[in-house]
């Protein structure tokens, strides 16, 4: 037996163990689990975006457990074994694989993600859409959305295109505050958001990390305003808005350097 086998064997085990001995694990059910687990997705994504190998290492060992403790419950149900999920998965890969485990000719990635969305429909999807799910955080999903439909070919032809669309959202939404009608300017702001989305794409960024980074980059700076007060004796609270402007530019000057 190789070493991976062994040692996921080993977490079966453990996971066997834990089931049936420990107060705590044999309370567990699918919806206890759910946000626990979603929690650990969200602590994976944070050393992704931090390129920290070591906490990548570590969460993706979190989610294992998760994903094993799941299949354990579909067990205990008569739902489905391990063995099915991995046995599904893999046969899953195969058939949307044809251009590996078959005769299908593909020149990029490009081809093969619209041979994977096609073999979807054929599989019984409804929609191209169908695929997203709707717990999805707002800009993620929009990031999805846009790349399911470029799959069809509906799609923009090229960045100055979608440069332009953002700039007539941008008037809408001006528009829409002059109107004062607040449900018309949430609207317009929504669909500037999903422009700038779009935008991202074609810019080769990913929208949601590059907000995460200006969080970050926010956060950072804020939280050394605050320490420059402090050295003054002072709060931010206590300060004007003039005064915390010198200091914000103090704390981009330190972070630039």
């Amino acid at each position: 037996m190789d070493t991976v086998a062994a040692s996921f064997l080993r977490l079966v085990g453990i996971m066997d163990d834990l089931r049936e001995k420990c107060p705590w694990d044999k309370k567990q059910t699918i919806h206890t689990l759910r946000q626990l687990s979603i929690e650990e997705l969200y602590e994976l994504a944070d050393s992704i975006s931090a390129e920290d190998w070591k906490g990548i290492k570590e969460e993706l060992g979190d989610l294992f457990l998760h994903l094993v403790f799941y299949a354990k419950i579909g067990t205990e149900q008569g739902k489905f074994t391990l063995s099915e999920v991995l046995e599904g998965i893999s046969d899953k890969l195969v058939a949307r694989h044809p251009h590996i485990y078959g005769d299908v000719k593909v020149n990029d990635e490009e081809d093969v993600k619209r041979n994977w969305e096609k073999l979807k429909l054929k599989e019984g999807k409804t929609s191209v859409l169908a695929g997203v799910p709707k717990s999805l955080p707002a800009l993620v999903k929009a990031m999805r959305l846009q790349e399911k439909a470029k799959q069809v070919g509906f799609e923009w032809d090229n960045t100055e295109q979608v440069k332009e669309k953002v700039d007539e959202e941008m008037n809408e939404l001006a528009e829409a505050i002059q109107s004062g009608d607040p449900i018309k300017i949430e609207e317009e702001w929504g669909d500037l958001a999903f422009s700038l989305v779009n935008y991202a794409r074609f810019l080769k960024i990913d929208a949601e990390n590059a907000l995460e980074q200006t969080n970050k980059k926010f956060i950072g700076r804020f939280t050394r305003m605050e320490a420059l007060a402090a050295e003054k004796g002072t709060t931010l609270s206590e300060m004007t808005l003039a005064d915390m402007d010198l200091l914000w530019e103090q704390a981009k000057r330190e972070s630039r350097n």
